[in-house]
């Protein structure tokens, strides 16, 4: 029996919504690809396309250089 590749795709939500760049003000935005412990969610699990993921790792980093998040959790 062989085996075949039934992946789904998954529409980047950027892409999606027309978005042209990610700002770095933006924390709600920005909060839902960040986990309970204040890591950073890959790509492979957002769904998020590799142009978008570079630039919302930067914009979290600019987020928690300025203290608009936390760089860790407070557990």
């Amino acid at each position: 029996m062989e085996k075949t590749f039934l992946g789904h795709s998954h529409a980047c939500p950027f892409c999606a919504a027309g978005a042209k760049e990610i700002d770095y003000k933006d924390v709600r935005l920005t909060s839902k690809y960040i986990s309970e412990r204040g890591k950073m969610i890959p790509a492979r699990m957002s769904g998020v396309c590799t142009k978008h993921q570079r630039s919302l790792a930067k914009a979290i980093k600019r987020q928690r250089f300025l203290a608009l998040l936390p760089f860790i959790s407070e557990n």
